[in-house]
């Protein structure tokens, strides 16, 4: 998309605005050179704010509920494994691969 022409700064920066979600939370960072200079590079090359860059790294982290997902899927697909029939013995098994036997 090109840019936009006969837009004013005043209409440019309602525009901005009415895209944004409300903002209501200050937060100081403080970045080493490396992190700065990577965040630097990218806003910089996509034309946007180092706070876009950041917020939208944010965005991309997953939800709780989609780690959560991600966890039970992966025990689902897991591939089926030999449990003793005795609890005691499933007990002591685990004791030995945590490192405290017991039973």
């Amino acid at each position: 998309m090109g840019p936009v022409t006969g837009v004013t700064g005043a209409h440019r920066h309602m525009r901005y605005r009415m895209r944004m979600r409300t903002l209501d939370r200050r937060v100081h960072l403080l970045l080493d050179e490396s992190r700065f200079r990577k965040v630097e590079r990218e806003a910089q090359r996509r034309n946007v704010s180092l706070a876009t860059v950041i917020r939208e790294a944010i965005d991309h982290l997953p939800a709780e509920g989609d780690r959560r997902r991600d966890g039970i899927a992966a025990i689902l697909a897991a591939a089926p494994m030999p449990v003793p029939s005795d609890p005691a013995d499933l007990i002591r098994e685990v004791g030995e691969a945590r490192g405290t036997p017991r039973g």
